[in-house]
């Protein structure tokens, strides 16, 4: 059963992929390209409350992320975001960053925070149907 993080990002229709202890989702609050959420499918609110089976597969899911978001968009760098403080179960918020403007499935953005902090107050809200073709062509990668 989905936790409320889970749900608040769009679980079922924006996941990605899912494992044992996590799933990844696509971010519809879209911060650069590819933006995604990995959040634990356990109910801890604390980071130091999840499992040793979470922290041990966690390694193997932020690979997976890399990868596929690396293939999928050549990111320069991926920033990792634990900000906790309205969903409370564990989760990261994915972005990866972007030294010129990216595009795929019709979209094209730009990171506006680019060199420095991602502004999470600049985001495109995707319609239905772009976050469908953008968790597709993410999960071409996976």
């Amino acid at each position: 059963m989905p936790n409320q993080t889970m749900t608040r990002f769009g679980y079922p229709d924006t996941l990605i992929c899912e494992y044992d202890h996590w799933v990844v989702l696509l971010r519809e609050q879209h911060v650069t390209l590819g933006s995604l959420i990995l959040c634990s499918s356990s109910d801890a609110t604390a980071f130091s409350k999840l499992s040793a089976g979470a922290f041990e597969e966690m390694r193997a899911v932020v690979n997976d992320i890399e990868r596929a978001i690396a293939e999928a968009f050549r990111y320069d760098k991926i920033n990792y975001l634990m900000l906790m403080m309205a969903d409370p179960n564990v989760h990261f918020h994915v972005f990866p960053r972007y030294a010129t403007e990216r595009s795929a499935c019709g979209l094209t953005m730009t990171d506006t925070g680019w060199p420095a902090t991602p502004r999470l107050d600049v985001h495109r809200e995707l319609s239905p149907s772009e976050r469908d073709a953008l968790c597709r062509h993410v999960r071409d990668f996976w």
